[in-house]
């Protein structure tokens, strides 16, 4: 920040930040619901339907997105939104697995529980640690991957940011949807192939050519590392909480991981990089309100590729890359249940825009 803010600056940095808060909003929807459980059937179904109704209208129906963010504006107060938002993940993990120690399994709370909980953990507990990973401190890092841990997938860390953000739009990403590819597919593909990925890329960073496990440089892989941590984990959970919790806490950390899949899916679909460094053009974008507020900034992807390191806050909207046509609430509900729909979508606007595979030459859509 350069020099203090007058009056007017404060009051836009103010307003900003407020709009930020909305980071907060699935993760307090789960905490509420969690605090006054148990509910009757109707509450339950009211509180699993009407947060995530008015998510995807806001973000379908919504207004758009695209101002450009004020350079003088500090840092902190973005920062502690993050923090603040992490502590509520962390705790809502704690609620969770207590609420399945101390509950009657048999009803429409436990099914409610895993699916605002699961969702919680995938748009908020991994969207901050995407952003947490992400900054050079090595606390943030910390924090990033205990994030992940807390939904099984520490894994990601090694991955995405020394595998997918080098190979982003190339056949070697596996984080990369192909063209015409379905959700299925890339999901059955992605997953253990980022696994895969992630351990490769710490065997070669400890010189263990053969990638054995039994390797005395296990200890220091940091892919390894985060298996242990989330066998830990497992192992607190059942110990004190049950077999029940365990078995729960697997299942939401299944539905935030394929959250976060869902979204790799429809943000490089198609596209097929033409240079060594990343363009705009390499990344989808949407401008949706709720996304930049609600998503710590995802909306601009195309950006945060250009400059991995530079805060939410601060990322700017892209003329160069193709638009989502919906924000990501809204983009998840149309790959999951409308795939072919959003396979279409997708292709025309690649073709409009010459991208992907329109780049040279016309090809037929899939159908």
């Amino acid at each position: 920040m350069s020099g203090s803010l007058s009056s007017q600056q404060f009051d836009s940095l103010w307003w900003n930040w407020t709009k930020h808060l909305l980071t907060l909003y699935f993760p307090l929807v789960s905490m509420v619901f969690l605090l006054t459980a148990p509910h009757s059937w109707y509450i339950a179904l009211l509180t699993a339907l009407i947060p995530q109704g008015l998510a995807f209208y806001w973000d379908t129906r919504g207004k758009k997105e695209v101002r450009s963010p004020n350079p003088d504006f500090p840092d902190w107060p973005f920062n502690l939104i993050m923090f603040i938002a992490a502590g509520l993940q962390f705790f809502n993990i704690y609620l969770y697995v207590e609420f399945f120690a101390t509950h009657d399994f048999l009803r429409l709370d436990s099914l409610v529980a895993l699916l605002l909980v699961g969702g919680s953990s995938g748009y908020s507990g991994i969207t901050l640690a995407h952003e947490f990973i992400h900054r050079r401190s090595k606390v943030y890092q910390w924090v990033g991957r205990s994030l992940l841990v807390s939904v099984f997938y520490e894994h990601f860390y090694t991955e995405h940011l020394r595998g997918h953000h080098v190979k982003v739009a190339t056949p070697d990403d596996p984080a990369t949807a192909k063209f015409g590819e379905n959700f299925n597919s890339f999901y059955f593909r992605t997953v253990p192939g980022q696994l895969k990925s992630a351990w490769a890329i710490e065997c070669k960073r400890l010189h263990n050519e053969n990638q054995a496990i039994m390797h005395g440089s296990v200890f220091y892989n940091r892919v390894a590392q985060g298996m242990a941590a989330q066998l830990l984990l497992s192992i607190i959970i059942v110990l004190g909480f049950g077999p029940v919790a365990l078995v729960m806490w697997l299942l939401q950390s299944q539905n935030a991981s394929q959250l976060l899949e869902v979204v790799n899916y429809f943000e490089h679909w198609g596209l097929q990089r033409q240079s060594k460094h990343v363009q705009p053009r390499d990344s989808w974008d949407t401008h949706a309100w709720f996304t930049y507020y609600g998503l710590v900034g995802l909306t601009r992807h195309a950006d945060h590729h250009a400059n991995p390191t530079r805060p939410y806050q601060h990322l700017c909207t892209s003329t160069e890359s193709p638009e989502l046509p919906a924000g990501y609430v809204g983009m998840v509900f149309l790959v999951f249940f409308r795939n072919r729909k959003f396979r279409a979508i997708m292709t025309k606007t690649l073709e409009e825009s010459r991208l992907g595979p329109f780049r040279d030459a016309d090809i037929a859509m899939p159908r």
